[in-house]
């Protein structure tokens, strides 16, 4: 079990790496483009672009799994915020178990596009790099994702006194009732 808690930590690390690693060249390439494009009249768009896009592709996908993991996704809670506690348990259940399904079956979508991909041997126009290595990362985040929402419908359905948004976060209204029990208790 400990070999499970090492995998998922370097896993964790490696996610968060490649995160802010994406983050950051956004964040590079468009400053650099403004920039150039003020002070030398002329922007360095062909390969900002590319390149930007690369970045968003990797940020977008390779999040799934980080925000699912963290319990951050986006999600409309209305009716879930005012439910009893049992309700929620089984609606984050069934939440994370169908949300799972749903990433599995387009991360096989997804990988088979890459590899028409592949198939077809497509360049990006400006860089001339591969087509597939940029849409590589749509299939993995897709895998990734669905299954830390497997792990998080495991989690949920192991302990009984609590309700999990991710594995890493514990919902706010449980949380949040307790904290005010023991201030009241102390």
């Amino acid at each position: 079990m400990k070999i499970f808690s090492m995998v998922d930590k370097f896993i964790m690390k490696l996610e968060e790496f490649i995160l802010s690693f994406a983050v950051i060249v956004i964040s590079i390439m468009t400053v650099g483009n403004v920039i150039a494009r003020e002070i030398f009249k002329s922007g360095f768009f062909w390969f900002n672009l590319e390149v930007s896009k690369f970045a968003i592709v990797i940020a977008t996908f390779m999040g799934i799994s980080y925000a699912a993991r963290k319990g951050r996704h986006i999600s409309m809670s209305a009716f879930y915020d005012f439910s009893p506690f049992k309700v929620r348990k089984i609606m984050m259940i069934i939440i994370n178990f169908i949300t799972a399904i749903i990433l599995l079956y387009l991360a096989y979508l997804s990988f088979n596009y890459v590899q028409a991909e592949i198939d077809k041997g497509t360049v990006t126009p400006a860089l001339q790099v591969p087509q597939y290595l940029m849409v590589i990362f749509i299939p993995l985040g897709f895998f990734m994702g669905g299954i830390q929402f497997l792990r998080n419908t495991w989690v949920n359905i192991k302990d009984k006194k609590k309700v999990y948004l991710g594995i890493d976060a514990e919902d706010y209204n449980d949380k949040e009732k307790r904290e005010l029990e023991d201030e009241i208790h102390v």
